[in-house]
């Protein structure tokens, strides 16, 4: 994903009020002498940070993370979207994301399998015989591209 600069002045704005509220200061107010104000007057010479150019929110950044502003860290992304919750504790649904990472299949794919032979929204949902019987289908498919892959 590229940043334009719009986005990167609105991510770092974004930043400073963060900042500026884990320190205990309120952006929101408006009094020219609220501890808000006067620090962006006089790391700044501004009285608003939408008045700041690139430099001068680095330096208020610089300033706030020195007067103890930590950033927290992101939430890591999931690495497969649509996983079940239930997955690591269930053995059958750990075939099921091998067959289907064998096959390069998406979560999407199980669960459209379970709402067709099962009516469940999710696999997720079925109860162990439902689960063998999507292993049993996918292994079906997983024949199938063998075959086809070998008669190429």
């Amino acid at each position: 994903m590229i940043l334009t600069d719009a986005d990167t002045r609105r991510r770092e704005l974004a930043k400073i009020h963060i900042a500026a509220k884990q320190l205990g200061m309120d952006p929101a107010d408006k009094n020219p002498a609220s501890e808000y104000r006067c620090m962006l007057w006089a790391i700044g010479r501004v009285h608003s940070a939408a008045d700041l150019d690139h430099a001068g929110r680095q330096r208020v950044l610089d300033h706030l993370k020195a007067c103890g502003f930590k950033a927290k860290a992101r939430a890591p992304a999931k690495g497969f979207p649509g996983r079940p919750h239930n997955a690591d504790q269930q053995p059958q649904i750990l075939k099921i994301e091998a067959l289907l990472a064998d096959a390069g299949r998406p979560w999407s794919y199980a669960d459209a399998m379970a709402a067709r032979m099962f009516s469940k929204e999710r696999v997720a949902f079925c109860n162990p015989d439902e689960w063998q019987r999507i292993i049993a289908a996918l292994v079906i498919d997983q024949r199938r591209r063998k075959e086809r892959s070998a008669a190429c």
